[in-house]
């Protein structure tokens, strides 16, 4: 499928989803938000696909949701500008449908919705030029699109409060670390970095690791008892697979094991 707004590209079980409007800055129009929820379901229906990158083309992530398109919704009476507005976050959101492990690869500007789609990945890796906020407030308007369920859930209440409040810029530093993201590079050494956790990651086998992107989300909502039920169940299945037969064979013989994805 061809995108106008999105580039779509899969090597080695890589797949790289990059945001392709970069005289707006990536900014997450209408059209995007479409054309996005449409390649997520093609991933998700993509058997060879095992990490999905999410990026932006040119010199930043994402501007953020398109102002005009968002107080466009505000023209319709109450009831549909708040139907409108849920179905547009849910295109972004859709990303969170996927079993397989997502990164999203910021630089530059990654600001209000872009930096809320980012925390819908599973995984952030930021350049030292990310200008990254919370800037809802900044035009009157409270923050949207999963903020006050994603952000605390990564950072806590307290510095929640404080970026989506202030509508601050966070220093990068700052945000590597209170966790806001998983590790900050040199913008020439973006995509190397990033490609090569992909590769660390794509390399293991598939079915632990979709049980364990599920256990890991279901434990931050769930007691102690149903996650080691949980995890009991995941590693019955899995000594069920070829891969953790090879595994056990790898570490029995001293060899590296060479995974199938089965």
């Amino acid at each position: 499928m061809q995108f106008k707004t999105l580039l779509l590209d899969q090597q080695d079980g890589i797949v790289t989803l990059t945001l392709n409007q970069p005289e707006k800055k990536n900014a997450m129009t209408m059209e995007l938000g479409k054309e996005f929820s449409e390649a997520i379901a093609q991933i998700k229906n993509n058997l060879e696909a095992r990490v999905l990158i999410i990026t932006g083309q040119g010199s930043s992530f994402s501007s953020g949701g398109d102002l005009q398109s968002t107080f466009d919704q505000f023209e319709a009476p109450p009831a549909q500008a708040k139907a409108n507005i849920i179905k547009y976050y849910k295109t972004f959101l859709s990303v969170r449908d996927l079993d397989i492990p997502t990164i999203a690869v910021l630089k530059g500007h990654t600001i209000g919705a872009a930096l809320c789609l980012a925390l819908a990945c599973d995984m952030r890796i930021a350049s030292t030029d990310t200008k990254m906020t919370m800037s809802f407030i900044k035009i009157g308007i409270h923050p949207g699109m999963g903020t006050s369920y994603l952000l605390p859930r990564l950072i806590g209440t307290a510095k929640a409060f404080e970026m989506c409040l202030t509508g601050d810029p966070i220093d990068i530093q700052e945000a590597l670390r209170i966790g806001l993201v998983n590790h900050v590079v040199e913008p020439e050494r973006l995509m190397e970095f990033s490609l090569d956790l992909a590769r660390r990651i794509a390399k293991n086998p598939v079915v632990p690791a979709r049980f364990l992107k599920k256990s890991i989300y279901r434990g931050l909502h769930t007691d102690l008892e149903s996650a080691l039920d949980y995890e009991s169940s995941a590693q019955v299945i899995c000594s069920f697979t070829e891969d953790m037969k090879e595994g056990l064979a790898a570490a029995r013989e001293k060899r590296i094991p060479v995974f199938k994805g089965y």
